[in-house]
């Protein structure tokens, strides 16, 4: 029996390395999930062939003693005829029956030889000759099996000693892939840690930003209240026969956050638009990630009207191409800031209505916000989570609801 036993390549891991990539992390703790998997296969089909390796060991080994005790018997039985053949000798040559080959009977030499060759016709009977080549015959059967046992049995024996080295290396390099794996995700976890809280602190710097350059635009209005009335805005839309869909359906591990000047989210996959309209921008440096995609709904509760979805997407669509519920907007992906999608200005020039009416001072929920989370829990998508209640601001007359 040949056994093999595979070599696993080692992968280097880094626990300090504090540019460690996530990305090749959740890769490594993959692989080595995968790895442990094979590993512990191998050791569970290692131990299954020790133990059938055991077990014919010991068949082989009782299938030994049963020939080695018939040869015993064999050989009491040759011994047993041929004291016979020197007693009948012995009579013959005390009759005067013998010649002087009868004097043979006494030596020690190898009395089956001489009864083969039928030196003794004249003493023994053709029957007790026959008996004598068959016990010969017998013994000799006996030793030809013994010798093939006792090659069966070195054969089985080694095996026993392969399978058990193979099930040792198999099981180290199952205790080795669970330390390692261990650490890999243990840096993961790490990594994953300071992620989140670099990703909170990009979001709240760049969402302060955002307020700053709104309050600085708007040096004359009146600071943002959140339970007063808004800034008028001018809007202008044209409710009308049409429907919309969840644009955010086919996203993984969806998860609702914070209703701010739209609604935030996080998750991996595609992103749709809510319904028919053009694209009026794709990107705009002044966001997170850099991505502003806003189309101008062309019909629907809410034709005419501006959607954004933005930060933490890679855009698949261009500006004037028309899209439509089923149109693939982008691909968002697990960056530092997630994303954020809600009602645009009028223009798609990367501001908010929020911003545009004032509402919107950093981290409070606004009346903008509010109402998309309602649209898009009106379609099927989980609702944003409110930050205050009334949301800061008014909506203008008019505006739909969901």
């Amino acid at each position: 029996m040949v056994i093999g036993v595979g070599v696993t390549a080692t992968i280097t891991f880094h626990p300090a390395r504090a540019s460690a990539d996530e990305n090749s992390d959740r890769a490594q703790v993959a692989q080595l999930g995968s790895r442990i998997a094979q590993d512990g296969a191998l050791v569970q089909s290692l131990v299954v062939s020790y133990d059938a390796a055991q077990a014919h060991e010991a068949v082989v080994e009782a299938q030994l003693a049963a020939a080695h005790a018939r040869l015993e018997a064999d050989r009491r039985a040759q011994m047993k005829s041929t004291g016979v053949l020197r007693q009948l000798a012995l009579n013959s040559y005390m009759s005067g029956a013998g010649d002087n080959l009868t004097m043979a009977m006494f030596d020690t030499g190898d009395t089956i030889q001489l009864a083969t060759e039928q030196q003794y016709t004249q003493v023994a009977t053709a029957g007790l000759n026959n008996a004598i080549d068959a016990v010969a015959i017998d013994a000799l059967h006996a030793k030809s099996a013994q010798a093939q046992l006792k090659s069966a049995q070195s054969q089985a024996q080694a095996s026993v000693q392969q399978l058990a080295g193979a099930r040792q290396a198999a099981q180290a390099a199952l205790t080795r892939d669970d330390t390692l794996l261990a650490q890999a995700q243990g840096n993961l976890q790490a990594l994953l840690a300071v992620e989140a809280r670099q990703r909170a602190a990009a979001e709240q710097a760049a969402e302060q930003a955002m307020a700053a350059r709104a309050a600085a635009a708007q040096a004359a209005a009146q600071a943002a209240s959140e339970t007063s009335a808004s800034h008028p805005v001018d809007v202008t839309f044209s409710p009308s026969p049409g429907s919309y869909a969840d644009p955010l359906r086919d996203i993984n591990a969806l998860t609702p956050e914070r209703i701010d000047q739209g609604v935030d989210y996080s998750g991996y996959g595609p992103i749709y638009a809510i319904g028919d309209g053009v694209v009026l921008t794709a990107v705009n440096s002044g966001w997170p990630g850099g991505t502003f995609i806003s189309y101008r709904l062309s019909d629907g509760p809410a034709g005419g009207l501006v959607v954004y979805a933005a930060e933490d997407i890679d855009p698949l669509v261009a500006v004037g191409q028309s899209v439509t519920a089923r149109t693939v907007l982008g691909t968002v992906y697990e960056g530092p800031n997630g994303i954020e999608t809600g009602w645009a200005n009028q223009s798609g020039d990367g501001t908010t209505m929020a911003i545009d009416a004032g509402q919107f001072s950093g981290a409070n929920s606004t009346a903008f916000g509010a109402n998309f989370s309602q649209l898009l829990a009106s379609l099927g998508t989980p609702p944003g989570v409110p930050q205050n209640d009334p949301p800061t601001g008014n909506l203008p007359p008019g505006w739909p609801a969901w």
